[in-house]
């Protein structure tokens, strides 16, 4: 279904703002799946039905985990529904499932009149890649999910768009042709059968009608201010870019005679945005015109791209884009890839933090020109993020400098020599970035802005690595303080206690190891710097090799320590024999920097 996002929109994208929880994995470089659901439900006047079904939803869990109900948008004229939630594929897919189950129970599609086409009594039910998966991934879940939702409900289903069988099928409109009344026909039509369903029709049929399960690609929905109070001027450039273009007309006018065929039907001058849908109108609100704007595949075009063509199509007509504004949420990848294209165009480094990055895209777009942009209410992980639950597992690397000095100088076995050793590694890797921007802005040196542009990105990827590590060694310690607190009275105790112990130390030997690893890839940049960067920053890239080091070797001492406890002996000497390697090619690139560096600041 697609809808308009004007200033009240509906279904899709809708006030969504700081309601979602529970995203990220700070302690790898791995990302957790998130899917969305944006189910329709035939009831948008009866707010107890409405609510059971949404309950249903909120209550299903899979593997410990629920969803995240985002939005309940009711329409009375159509009779609908439209309900979006998000959390990992197996959550998702077990509420979606709930919510049809409730939804059969509570909704008699005998009775169902609205204004909104419809086939069941939960009509469409699309699953949308968010983080960490794929459209393809998505579409496979949509098919299983359909299987289930007939088998164990007895609800015919019609997968559409990338879930669908056959290539006709990929259309909604396909599948939901004669809507509801047409299902006793369809059912008994070979060609026409749902893809999962009876071959004849039937009282469950009858009662819940079919739903339609696909997959799609996020959609973004936003709006283009222009300067101009004219709708005819906004529509056209809507024409300009939208992948449908325009009628043809005589004269290349937008008044003129629409031109057709030889089969007699309206020839099309295509747009110029692949799977955008673009319309122009007359916005109260603001007092001025607007292009609104579906962008339905956002790989294909991003919203940069959108926004610097819808630009180019306004500026050919005389007008300019006077704001930009997002209607609902868009996943954060979106604005890292607009931010990292407009500095890259500008020929700066984006070897910058993430929050600098955005704020590049935000000021870029202007989409804080009508109304002020906060990300943490705009990004889909943002406001995943369980606050609590981050404020625990970052609670060091959140504290001021002196508060994490204060508290590594309590009575508090933790923070140790391993969290320490991880941040003096983030800070090499850090001096190493800056190095690597102070060279990249360098006078003169402008051709060179994509060499220390890398280098810079590196050094943040590392820096990031380390910081998850500083919390994530102190956690390993706990790990050891809660094994001597488990029960030991008998033999079954003291075996499941000893097996704990175990576990947990090589965990607290492996941390460490994985610190020194990151640490290490802080020499090279540091070498890179000294030797091709700023001058006068030789020194700054020389403290960034020592910190390096010093953060190897201490986090080796770690790894020689709590190996020490293990056991598995074999375990134990393989680990510590690796960080052995690890401290003598690091000492051996600390003393090459060094070299560099001293020959810098004799020269």
């Amino acid at each position: 279904m697609f809808m308009w996002p004007a200033k009240r929109p509906v279904g899709f994208l809708v006030n969504l703002h700081k309601q979602m929880e529970n995203y990220t994995t700070h302690n790898s470089n791995t990302m957790r799946k998130i899917i969305e659901c944006v189910p329709n439900y035939s009831e948008g006047r009866d707010k107890t039905v409405i609510d059971r079904i949404v309950a249903a939803i909120s209550a299903a869990s899979a593997n410990g985990e629920k969803v995240k109900v985002l939005d309940v948008d009711p329409g009375e004229a159509t009779n609908r529904t439209v309900v979006t939630f998000v959390g990992s594929p197996e959550a998702v897919l077990e509420a979606a499932f709930q919510g049809a189950k409730k939804a059969q129970e509570l909704i008699d599609m005998r009775q169902h009149h609205g204004a909104h086409p419809r086939s069941g009594a939960t009509d469409v039910l699309p699953l949308i890649p968010v983080a960490g998966t794929t459209l393809e991934e998505c579409a496979v879940l949509a098919r299983g999910l359909a299987k289930r939702l007939y088998e164990e409900l007895g609800i015919p289903c019609y997968c559409y768009e990338a879930a669908a069988f056959t290539p006709e099928r990929k259309n909604l409109a396909v599948c939901r042709a004669g809507e509801y009344e047409a299902l006793p026909e369809k059912i008994a039509d070979p060609a026409r059968r749902p893809d999962f369903g009876p071959e004849e029709y039937n009282e469950t049929v009858a009662k819940a009608g079919a739903t339609n399960v696909g997959a799609r690609n996020f959609l973004i929905a936003v709006n283009y201010n222009l300067n101009t109070t004219s709708t005819r001027r906004a529509m056209a450039v809507a024409y300009d870019v939208r992948e449908k273009g325009r009628q043809a007309r005589e004269g290349g006018s937008l008044t003129g005679k629409v031109l057709k065929d030889e089969n007699g039907k309206p020839v099309w001058i295509p747009g110029t945005l692949k799977g955008c849908k673009a319309i122009g109108w007359y916005i109260d609100e603001y007092g001025i015109a607007q292009v609104s704007m579906n962008i339905t595949d956002i790989n294909e075009v991003p919203l940069h791209k959108a926004f610097e063509e819808v630009c180019r199509a306004a500026s050919a007509r005389g007008l300019r884009v006077t704001g930009v504004e997002i209607v609902g949420l868009v996943p954060k990848c979106v604005l890292i890839d607009a931010g990292r294209y407009f500095l890259e165009k500008q020929q700066r480094s984006t070897g910058i933090s993430e929050e600098e990055i955005i704020k590049i895209a935000v000021k870029s777009m202007s989409l804080d020109d009508l109304k002020p942009f906060n990300p943490k209410e705009k990004v889909i992980e943002y406001l995943m993020e369980d606050e609590k639950e981050l404020a625990e597992k970052e609670r060091l690397i959140r504290m001021t400098v002196k508060g994490f000095a204060q508290e590594t100088a309590s009575e508090s076995a933790a923070p140790g020599g391993g969290s320490i050793s991880a941040y003096m590694g983030a800070l090499a890797a850090a001096l190493g970035a800056m190095v690597a921007n102070l060279s990249a802005h360098k006078r003169g040196w402008d051709d060179r802005w994509k060499e220390f542009s890398d280098v810079a990105d590196r050094g943040q990827a590392v820096m990031n690595e380390l910081l998850a590590l500083v919390d994530e060694d102190t956690a390993a310690f706990n790990r050891i303080m809660d094994v001597f607190s488990m029960p030991k009275g008998t033999d079954e105790e003291k075996a499941a206690r000893a097996a704990a112990l175990e576990e947990a130390t090589l965990y607290a030997t492996q941390v460490p190891l994985r610190t020194m690893k990151a640490a290490l890839k802080a020499l090279p940049i540091a070498k890179e710097m000294a030797q091709n960067g700023n001058p006068a920053s030789a020194s700054d890239s020389g403290v960034a090799a020592l910190a390096a080091t010093a953060a190897v070797r201490g986090a080796c001492l770690n790894v020689r320590i709590n190996a020490a406890g293990l056991k598995n002996r074999q375990m134990a000497d393989e680990l510590t024999s690796e960080a052995a390697e690890i401290v003598d090619e690091a000492m051996k690139m600390q003393n090459e920097v060094l070299a560099i560096v001293d020959s810098k600041i004799e020269q």
